[in-house]
């Protein structure tokens, strides 16, 4: 079975999303993930462009990764002088990685307009560049920057670039649609052009502009590339990168290749979480093979049909990457997701028992009086162990007061305390906050956490209110759903009241719950 390469540049790549800001800390937390998951590079960033790479690079050296070859990325050397005097050089010398990634310019456009220079100084400076590098006994990674769009504009020059990069020792040549423009039918006929004229190692460096990151990696690896950059979770500039969570599942599901070691995709899911935690971005319910919905069942006709054979409804099996199957409560689902849940808890009955139908009547009340559990699985879960005798509360609330201030100069604050017990325990916290729900939040996980210490783990992650009968106007009942996420899951809770506090503090009891339920489980 044919290996692919898989190169992750989340450290780097990754880092250019709005919105994330990695540390120094967080950048080898991530590096310690992947290598534990088997990815076979982990690129950690440019230590020629800043200080937080320098130092990240600085630490790799006192502990360097076990499976993972570590890469610094850098560009060819600037123009005018020799690589062994560019600055930028010495850093990455000094990085001290077994793997350099460095791109230059394919696209005559760029040569001429952007880096303003002659196209035959262009050759020269890639020449010089990747030779004093291998001439540095590192294995170099040559990314073909914009290589598509220069192709289909100059050919001729696109693969004498390419073809320079190679002569000069490069070790694998990586072919990048940097706009994240092409076409799949695109990717593989030009790749299948440049392997009948370049007899050398190929990879594939896809942007996701179109929607198509995905797909042109699967085709260009169709058409004869071994390795696959991109990043996990499909961070990235504008649209973001190629998506390895998914390019992962499809190459080893569907495509018959190997990736990540075959015992550690059962990690998929974890790996793709635990980054998303640390990145502060939370992955879409709908991803595939990690998403929380990937699996997730509705329809009464789907549901009792995967019963009798997941395949059924199932075209893989969601544990070979770590995520489960979850059947999703609903006006369309009837009584199916109650009795696979009490399965779940070890309480069989059927469709036609007491239990079934008392409990079917429950959670049709809960509905008409405004929950939605559809969205909200963490809560569905602990309303059934409710009504099934499963469950004891962690702890009991003995009272809660939020007050809300704002300042004659328009400064508004929240402030919120608790009492709770804990087994017989009693403990009161206070805390403060931008808002009411961020400040119970806080003033409960601080009367909780020494009972708790997981709960150091989670954050709330998204608040949604929805008004239930508008016709009340201001008195109407309110659905607050609170999503949360640990570097393992994302769930979902819901509360229903009049009043958006005791709504909101019901959804998040329930997030809490459920996070200390999932570690009973364990």
């Amino acid at each position: 079975m044919k290996t692919i390469q898989i190169y992750d540049t989340t450290l780097r790549d990754g880092s250019q999303a709005e919105g994330v800001s990695f540390t120094v800390a967080d950048k080898i937390k991530i590096a310690r993930r992947l290598d534990e998951a088997g990815v076979h590079y982990v690129e950690g960033g440019w230590p020629g462009s800043n200080p937080k790479d320098r130092d990240f690079f600085a630490a790799m050296v006192k502990a360097p990764l076990k499976h993972a070859r570590l890469s610094a990325f850098s560009s060819t050397r600037r123009k005018g002088i020799k690589a062994c005097d560019d600055p930028n050089y010495a850093a990455l010398i000094a990085a001290k990685t077994p793997v350099v990634c460095i791109f230059g310019k394919s696209w005559d456009l760029h040569v001429t307009e952007v880096l303003r220079t002659t196209l035959e100084d262009n050759l020269e400076i890639i020449r010089d560049s990747v030779s004093f590098l291998k001439k540095k006994k590192r294995e170099v990674i040559y990314d073909a920057e914009h290589f598509f769009d220069g192709y289909k504009h100059n050919a001729e020059y696109a693969l004498s670039a390419i073809k320079t990069a190679r002569d000069a020792g490069a070790d694998i040549i990586v072919l990048c649609d940097t706009n994240g423009g092409s076409l799949p039918e695109e990717i593989a006929g030009i790749i299948a052009e440049v392997r009948e004229v370049l007899d050398c190692p190929l990879g594939i460096h896809t942007h996701n502009d179109m929607d198509l990151a995905v797909a042109n990696s699967l085709a260009a690896v169709d058409a004869g590339c071994i390795q696959v950059q991109g990043t996990f979770n499909g961070f990235g500039e504008r649209c973001g990168n190629a998506d390895l969570s998914t390019i992962v599942g499809i190459l080893s599901s569907k495509m018959g290749y190997l990736t990540l070691p075959e015992k550690k995709l059962k990690d998929l899911k974890s790996v793709a979480y635990a980054i998303s935690e640390v990145a502060n971005l939370p992955i879409p319910d709908y991803h595939p093979f990690v998403g929380h919905s990937a699996f997730a069942h509705k329809a009464g006709v789907h549901i009792d049909a995967i019963l009798k054979n997941s395949k059924a409804y199932e075209h893989l099996d969601p544990e070979t990457f770590g995520n489960h199957r979850r059947f999703i409560t609903s006006e369309l689902a009837g009584k199916m997701p109650i009795l696979q849940k009490a399965r779940e808890f070890s309480v069989e009955m059927d469709k036609k028992s007491d239990t079934a139908s008392q409990l079917l009547k429950a959670l049709q009340e809960k509905e008409l009086a405004g929950y939605q559990y559809e969205g909200a699985d963490a809560s569905f879960e602990l309303f059934m162990k409710k009504h099934l005798k499963k469950y004891q509360p962690f702890f009991k609330l003995e009272g809660f007061r939020v007050h809300t201030e704002r300042a004659a100069d328009g400064r508004a604050w929240a402030e919120a305390s608790v009492r709770i017990d804990v087994q017989g325990n009693r403990r009161f916290s206070a805390a403060d906050s931008v808002g009411p729900v961020e400040a119970l939040d806080r003033a409960l996980r601080d009367a909780l956490t020494g009972f708790y210490p997981s709960l150091k783990d989670m954050r709330l992650t998204d608040y949604k209110v929805r008004v239930l009968d508008t016709r009340d106007a201001t008195a109407a009942k309110v659905r607050v759903l609170i999503e949360s996420q640990d570097d393992q899951d994302t769930w979902t809770t819901v509360g229903v009241h009049e009043n958006i506090i005791e709504a909101s503090w019901e959804a998040l009891v329930d997030s809490i719950e459920y996070k200390l339920l999932k570690g009973k489980k364990k």
